[in-house]
């Protein structure tokens, strides 16, 4: 409670003081008895309450979010050229009186739902692309005053800004940029570019007349019921033909898949074949290389090769004929414990000369 609330309260009280005084001086002079004293109070306390509401009427206060535009008889052209800033002012009473604005954002909502909007009923925008098409637009229109203009607002709008000013002006310039684009783009690909379009022109009309455009929102966009039932069934047709493409692109898939696995097979067994045969390869050489070094023993070490013959034999072998143009035996010296050593064979009887007996 600012100070003259206070002030106009206690003029209030001065003037139910005063009416109280009145009476109960008239009942006393009517029933002859002294009337100085209550016509004393009377008028002390009359002066007072004429006192205390011409303070009330000078006495000013203005709010952190408004600003007062000071209306006045003596002023040339009927009012302040400066408006009352927030605090406590003094205009001269009976005189000048003071019009309060506020300076805080305010909404404005055009809806279809009777419940959102300022106007009940369905209240949305109803404008026409430039194809034909007639849609339903739902917007918000958040302004505020100009702190800077309040004195030209006060003199050419007064409090009727919001609907002589906002409503009109919004849903004519909504109307003209829808009529710029295609529904499609309306609602798809140039839906930014047409609020922006909205909001930037909607600015200049508003700052024009001491408003100030805060923002701009379309809530909604509906169309006919025709022209929905259209939309309805070109987008199942397009969701048939996504999952038609969608079914054909996971075949191709699968295809691929398969191709890829036949292929990572076919390929595992040309690895593994190259593998085998390079194995082979390898071993192969290894023998060779193998083969060739006993080769180049046996040369340097012919005997080798019977040493290793004799050796494989069976255990049980105690006498080895050699060839008939050798004429040794080799008794073997791990069959018996003697010593070993080369034996000579005993010559053959000569062929006797006695005659042969007659029989």
């Amino acid at each position: 409670m600012n100070i003259t609330v206070i002030i106009s309260t206690i003029a209030g009280l001065a003037w139910l003081a005063v009416i109280g005084l009145l009476v109960l001086t008239v009942v006393r002079a009517s029933r002859g008895k002294p009337v100085k004293a209550t016509t004393t109070a009377l008028i002390t306390t009359a002066v007072v309450a004429v006192l205390l509401n011409t303070i009330s009427a000078g006495l000013v206060f203005i709010q952190p979010e408004e600003r007062g535009v000071v209306i006045s008889a003596v002023a040339p052209d009927g009012m302040r050229s400066v408006t009352l800033q927030p605090g406590l002012h003094w205009v001269i009473p009976y005189a000048e009186h003071v019009v309060t604005y506020s300076i805080s954002r305010q909404t404005y909502t055009m809806s279809a739902r009777a419940a959102e909007g300022q106007v009940q009923g369905d209240d949305s925008v109803s404008a026409r692309t430039a194809d034909g098409q007639e849609i339903f637009m739902d917007a918000s229109v958040i302004f505020a005053i100009d702190p800077d203009k309040v004195r030209e607002v006060h003199i050419i709008w007064q409090n009727r800004y919001a609907d002589d000013l906002v409503r009109p002006a919004t849903r004519g310039v909504i109307r003209d940029a829808v009529s710029q684009y295609g529904v499609e783009e309306v609602v798809s690909s140039k839906r930014f570019e047409l609020v922006n379009l909205i909001e930037e022109e909607l600015r200049k009309k508003l700052e024009e007349n001491g408003l100030l455009l805060v923002d701009f929102v379309l809530r909604n966009i509906t169309f006919t019921p025709e022209y929905a039932a259209s939309v309805e069934q070109k987008q199942i047709a397009e969701q048939q033909a996504q999952q038609a493409k969608f079914i054909v692109e996971q075949k191709r898939q699968e295809a691929e898949q398969a191709r890829q696995i036949a292929q990572g097979q076919a390929d595992a067994a040309v690895i593994k074949a190259q593998g085998e045969a390079d194995a082979r390869l390898i071993q192969a050489e290894a023998e060779a290389k193998a083969l060739q070094l006993i080769a180049d023993v046996l040369r340097e070490n012919p005997d080798l090769l019977t040493y290793n013959y004799i050796e494989k034999l069976a255990p049980g072998i105690q006498v080895m004929l050699v060839p008939n143009d050798n004429p040794f035996l080799l008794p073997l010296p791990s069959m018996t414990g003697e010593t070993s050593g080369a034996v000579l064979p005993t010559p053959a009887p000569a062929p006797t000369t006695e005659p042969a007996e007659t029989p």
